[in-house]
């Protein structure tokens, strides 16, 4: 019998392709026969993927049925699995979730998933996964949900005390920072075997061991942090260096995730400066339109570019590249779902239920797991150290606010949240910033009144 896989937001560079490429690699579901929809809101945006989905298809020599088009209702009618990767102008509105608490005084670094700026990014994206959830209650009741879409952690929280609707978030962030220690240990990362836990772009790793004789690696990985250069790949690794030493694990997946949650983060991300750059004398860009390039740290190496660029650069076509697996969880879930193949999954976001001591059990967290017998079995994780606890558990009560704020229209419960970030420090300035913000983004936020 075939499976039926809706991607909605296919157009996403990010996940659109390397999903598709997925999903026609694996043999155990294209024996079974698939049927793939493609869904996305900007028709500009389906014509490249669903070329590249055939073109992918019939170089493994797959035989799918593809569909596309922009009707969520179309995409999901009898849908067994449902993959979303959605955003709005991200760009743009990036660039107020940075600024204009930086404005205020809020020193956030990165602006996506945590500080202020986070929680406009959640708020943006919480209406419209709540709807595409909502849709598979009514059309396609037994399907799963696995999400990409960020903020992970706060979408995800919402999807869980607002709907009944089986979801998985994925995230490749623990791979990340198990690079990051296999450099360090200056070793391959297959060689270790490692379990890590916390929440979505701030997880710490439990256990580092070498795959072949079991060797606990953490003494060696102090050791060798401790010789190498301090200032070797800064932006990447600086934060991490000095979260180990400072709580005793590593975290994943690097300075402008991690440093989202903690205040103190900025002294070790070089390129914060650098993040969204423009000249406020020119106007702000989301007036101007002229959105400044991302720059995700001093590792994308952003004084080195030309000194003029043509402007005006067109959206990239996926390519034809070589057909290879991006790592992404979400076909392995599939796979064993649907096949009873059994895979091991580094890190899936569901609630917390026990699984991560010391806090909350209705509390989004991300944790490792198995999926195999037709279901996703999570792995009981041991109590984090306590500051470490205690940071998650301040971001557990953030998320449930936000989620509280969104489904009751209100300002003081978004107040709440704002207040307990690390970065706000001025009460007056975080009413001016949410007044100013739900003014700015209103025609994406949902109506917040005080």
């Amino acid at each position: 019998m075939s499976v039926k896989i809706a991607i909605v937001g296919a157009g996403s560079q990010s996940f659109g392709p390397g999903i598709v490429r997925d999903i026609f690699l694996s043999d155990e579901l294209n024996e079974s026969g698939v049927e793939l929809a493609l869904m996305d809101i900007a028709p500009g945006h389906l014509p490249g993927i669903v070329s590249y989905a055939r073109s992918v298809a019939e170089r493994l020599g797959r035989t799918p049925r593809i569909t596309a088009g922009t009707n969520l209702d179309d995409a999901l009618r009898g849908t067994d699995f449902v993959i979303t990767a959605i955003e709005v102008d991200r760009y743009r509105y990036w660039a107020q979730d940075f600024h204009v608490p930086r404005r205020y005084g809020f020193m956030q670094i990165y602006g996506e998933n945590g500080g202020p700026g986070g929680l406009f990014h959640a708020l943006r994206n919480m209406g419209p996964m709540l709807h595409i959830a909502y849709r598979m209650e009514e059309l396609c009741p037994d399907a799963v949900l696995l999400n990409f879409t960020n903020p992970e952690s706060k979408l995800c929280q919402a999807i869980f005390m607002l709907t009944e609707v089986p979801t998985y978030g994925l995230c490749h962030g623990v791979a990340m920072g198990r690079d990051q220690i296999a450099h360090l240990l200056q070793v391959e990362p297959d060689q270790l075997l490692t379990a890590a836990c916390g929440m979505n772009h701030i997880t710490w790793f439990q256990t580092i061991r070498d795959r072949v004789t079991g060797q606990d690696l953490y003494p060696l990985l102090r050791e060798k942090e401790r010789e190498a250069t301090p200032l070797a790949d800064w932006d990447e690794l600086a934060l991490s260096r000095m979260c180990l030493r400072v709580f005793g694990l590593w975290p994943s997946p690097g300075a402008n995730h991690i440093g989202e949650y903690v205040r103190w983060s900025e002294e070790f991300l070089a390129s914060s400066a650098l993040q969204y750059f423009y000249d406020p004398m020119d106007g702000d860009p989301w007036d101007t339109g002229d959105i400044p390039k991302f720059i995700y740290s001093l590792g994308d190496k952003p004084t080195e570019v030309p000194l003029f660029e043509l402007p005006g650069a067109p959206r990239e076509a996926p390519g034809d590249e070589a057909l290879e697996s991006d790592g992404e969880m979400a076909v392995p879930i599939i796979e064993s779902l649907c096949c009873g193949v059994t895979r091991q999954i580094d890190a899936v976001i569901v609630p917390n239920r026990g699984l991560i001591p010391g806090i909350d059990a209705d509390i989004t967290v991300e944790v490792p797991a198995v999926a195999h017998h037709g279901q996703v079995e999570c792995y009981q994780m041991a109590r984090l150290p306590e500051a470490v606890t205690a940071i998650l558990r301040t971001q557990g009560s953030i998320q449930k606010l936000l989620v509280e704020a969104h489904a009751e229209g209100s300002r003081h419960k978004l107040l709440q949240a704002m207040l307990l970030d690390p970065t706000v420090h001025s009460y007056r300035n975080a009413v001016a910033l949410i007044n100013e913000m739900c003014e700015l983004q209103k025609d994406l936020l949902p109506p917040l009144s005080w």
